[in-house]
C-alpha cells in the first residue's frame, strides 16, 4: 500500500523573491519596462524633478527602472538584494551604482534620498520595517514611490489569457488586482504614509517568443517544475497564434503608482 504524499506548503516570500537569481537574463531581456508618462506622474505628485535628485532605487533587479531614472537626470544609487539580479544590473549597467542590501534594512544614511522608488519590488518587503526604513532614508519633503505594471483586464485577449493563468497557479488574478487597486493602506498598513494612487496606460508590441519569457520570467512560473512550465507555455503559444497570427503581441499595461511623501 502506497503512503499518500501530505500537499506541499506554498514556497514562503524569501524562496519566491530568491527565484529570480537564477533567471536574471531572461527577465532583463524580456520584463516590460515603463513609460515616460509614468515618471511624469511621480513627479507631479511628488511635487518635484527627477532631474538633479538623489534616488534610492531599492529591489533594482537588473536596472529597468534605474535606467529610467538616470536617464531623467536623476543621480541614482541602486539597491539588490539578490545576488543573481544584481550580477545581470552590473554586466547591463556598468556605469551605474548599485549595493546589496533590501528594503528592511537600507545601507543608506539617514536623510540621504530626495526619492525612494520601488518597481515591481514594495511587495517584496516587510512594511512594518520597510516604511521607517523608507522615511529615515528619505530627506524632509522627499517621495517614496513605489510601482507595478499590472495587466489590462479590460483587453479581452488579455482577460482571457490571465484565466487561463490563474486556473494554471491556483489564483484568481482579476480578484487580486481589484484588491490592490481598491486598498491603498496595503501598501502602508500602519497608515503612517499617505499614499496618492495614479493609474497610467501603456502597452507595448513584442514577439510571442518575449510574451512568453516575460511570463515564464515571474516567481510563480520559476518555481513550477519545469514539464508543467514548459506544457503550459506551448498551450498558451497555441492560443495566441489564434489572436496574432502574425506573431507580435500588443501587451497593454496599468501601471499602479502610489507616491507619499516625508512631512
Amino acid at each position: 500500500m502506497t503512503a499518500t504524499q501530505p500537499p506541499q506548503p506554498p514556497p514562503s516570500p524569501t524562496t519566491r523573491a530568491h527565484s529570480f537569481n537564477v533567471a536574471a537574463a531572461q527577465y532583463a531581456a524580456n520584463r516590460p519596462s515603463y513609460p515616460p508618462a509614468l515618471f511624469d506622474a511621480v513627479e507631479e505628485l511628488a511635487g518635484r524633478s527627477l532631474s538633479g535628485a538623489r534616488v534610492v532605487d531599492v529591489g533594482a533587479g537588473t536596472g529597468i527602472a534605474t535606467a529610467l531614472l538616470q536617464a531623467r537626470g536623476a543621480d541614482v544609487l541602486a539597491v539588490e538584494p539578490g545576488e543573481g539580479m544584481a550580477a545581470e544590473f552590473r554586466r547591463g549597467l556598468p556605469q551605474l551604482p548599485i549595493v546589496r542590501g533590501n528594503g528592511d534594512a537600507l545601507p543608506i544614511a539617514d536623510a540621504y534620498a530626495d526619492f525612494v522608488t520601488y518597481a515591481q519590488a514594495w511587495h517584496w518587503t516587510d512594511t512594518a520595517r520597510s516604511v521607517p526604513e523608507a522615511l529615515r532614508v528619505l530627506r524632509p519633503g522627499g517621495a517614496l514611490a513605489v510601482w507595478w505594471n499590472t495587466d489590462a483586464l479590460d483587453v479581452d485577449w488579455i482577460a482571457e489569457a490571465a484565466d487561463r493563468t490563474g486556473r494554471f497557479l491556483g489564483v484568481d488574478i482579476a480578484a487580486e488586482k481589484r484588491k490592490a487597486g481598491e486598498r491603498t493602506d496595503l501598501a502602508d498598513p500602519s497608515g503612517r504614509l499617505d499614499f496618492t494612487r495614479r493609474d497610467v496606460r501603456w502597452s507595448r508590441r513584442v514577439t510571442i517568443d518575449t510574451h512568453l519569457a516575460n511570463i515564464g520570467s515571474h516567481s510563480a512560473f520559476l518555481l513550477t517544475p519545469e514539464d508543467r512550465r514548459s506544457a503550459f507555455l506551448e498551450q498558451e503559444r497555441a492560443h495566441l497564434l489564434k489572436v496574432f497570427p502574425d506573431g507580435v503581441v500588443e501587451e497593454t499595461y496599468d501601471v499602479l503608482l502610489l507616491v507619499a511623501t516625508r512631512p
